[in-house]
């Protein structure tokens, strides 16, 4: 399997390369040269499997001849015996149609461990075959953070450096960062938002003087590996649903695009996906620009679901890419025009590919809180903001009965507690393999939201190449 830049002036790179590059040199994301597709007998045949043995099911024929699929196994097994229910991502019943897909059972309570478990094993797997180390650099709204510091923690030949807007990330989130003090893990609070953070990952990606002296590499949803892995959980519920023989609807909390992006790529690769609704909060670029076409930064709004208070969602990138032909040349024409001006029209073309799978809703403070309480009081189960705004799309959505329509639990609730007992007069608890994590030691860093301040703290602590 080959992978291209969306933007088409960086060299095609086989999966191994694409996962330590992380973005394209030319500022694009790394696509497979085309979609491996399953039909409707394989995927059948995958009903039952335990959630490692369909891992490398279906992320083989994105890893090539990258890892032997033995060698893949070997490592999703790995990377799922940390999880806490022995079904990894379990799906429960909330009435006739609505489902939640519980993707928190991993080591930091949130659906970044499932993609980045593995992906830890990764860089450990393709680095131990060279003599270079890796610097990871990193933006997260919260959950990122903390799953990939916990996935490459005490990992030789790999030194990682998060970004987080500081103030603007929960306590809980901070503090499963902050109280890692592995001697490679460093943590960074700025001034500014995740966006704020997000560019000046990116312009180090693009800034030659950082390059040449470091393999600089990424963790958040920019890297296809991580990506992959996040597809796998689409056909896990699809099948206990009723696949192939049965259409599945899937609401997601979104504030990078990465996570429906995987739905999209699962419905690429045969699963029968009936709609891809996405879900965002009042920072609503995405609903806008599925919605209208109009694809404009605005300004973030702080809200109780932090992760998502994004306003420029880099994985939508990979979508307006392969719904424009795949046109190299003209994405890049359409990136820079957006990233000149902020603001960006979808082409017709876009517009109609998209409105094919995916509809989109914005869940105000209001609504984020009725979805809590429905849940608390009508089913009994407590959901975190970033879910509630997940299931109040997927109620609004107007999805024919007999459709299963699955909510994606992105984040276990105990880590936005205040929010959850407001909204139901219950405060969740942590569970006990994390509830002693306020009464340990934090260590970060403050800096400016400048670049120079960022580029500099990176120089004095990563190891350069060799």
């Amino acid at each position: 399997m080959e992978y291209i830049s969306t933007r088409g002036g960086a060299p095609a790179l086989d999966f191994e390369g694409a996962t330590l590059a992380g973005l394209a040199s030319d500022g694009g994301l790394y696509v497979p040269r085309e979609w491996p597709r399953f039909s409707s007998s394989e995927i059948a045949a995958m009903a039952g499997l335990p959630y490692a043995e369909l891992a490398a099911r279906i992320m083989a024929p994105f890893v090539g001849e990258s890892l032997a699929y033995e060698r893949l196994l070997e490592l999703t097994t790995q990377a799922y015996g940390r999880f806490a229910h022995k079904a990894v991502t379990p799906l429960r019943q909330l009435d006739e149609q609505q489902w939640l897909l519980e993707l928190f059972h991993g080591p930091t309570l949130a659906f970044k461990d499932v993609a980045l478990q593995l992906l830890g094993l990764l860089f450990e797997e393709f680095l131990a075959r060279s003599d270079r180390n890796l610097t990871i650099v990193g933006a997260t709204s919260g959950d990122t953070g903390s799953a990939a510091i916990d996935a490459v923690a005490g990992r030789e030949k790999v030194d990682i450096f998060m970004l987080h807007p500081r103030g603007r990330v929960s306590d809980v989130q901070r503090r499963q960062m902050t109280t890692v003090l592995a001697p490679n893990v460093h943590n960074i609070a700025i001034e500014g938002s995740f966006d704020d953070a997000q560019a000046m990952v990116k312009r180090m990606f693009n800034d030659r003087a950082m390059t040449d002296r470091f393999a600089i590499g990424a963790v958040n949803s920019i890297n296809w590996a991580r990506l992959m892995a996040q597809v796998v959980y689409y056909f896990a519920a699809g099948l206990q649903l009723g696949a192939p023989h049965r259409a599945v609807a899937f609401a997601v909390p979104t504030g990078n695009f990465g996570d429906v992006f995987a739905g999209y790529v699962a419905a690429r690769m045969g699963l029968p996906v009936a709609r891809l609704i996405v879900a965002t909060n009042v920072n609503d670029i995405l609903h806008r620009a599925l919605s209208s076409g109009d694809y404009s930064q605005g300004t973030v709004t702080p809200t109780a679901a932090p992760s998502m208070d994004i306003q420029v969602s880099s994985n939508f990138e990979r979508l307006l890419f392969d719904l424009g032909g795949r046109d190299g040349k003209a994405m890049a024409e359409q990136m820079a025009g957006f990233e000149a001006t902020r603001t960006m029209q979808l082409t017709n073309a876009q517009r109609e590919g998209a409105a094919a799978l995916f509809q989109s809703a914005r869940a105000d403070a209001g609504e984020m809180a009725q979805a809590i309480r429905w849940a608390w009081e009508m089913c009994g189960e407590l959901i975190d903001p970033h879910t509630a705004c997940g299931l109040f799309a997927a109620r609004a959505a107007g999805i024919a009965a007999g459709t299963p329509v699955v909510t994606l639990a992105t984040a276990h609730p105990a880590k936005f507690p205040e929010a959850v007992e407001r909204a139901t007069g219950h405060r969740p608890s942590l569970p006990a393999r994390v509830g002693d994590l306020f009464d340990r030691e934090e260590k970060c860093v403050d800096l400016p939201g400048e670049y120079e301040a960022i580029a500099a703290f990176v120089a004095e602590h990563a190891s350069p190449k060799p």
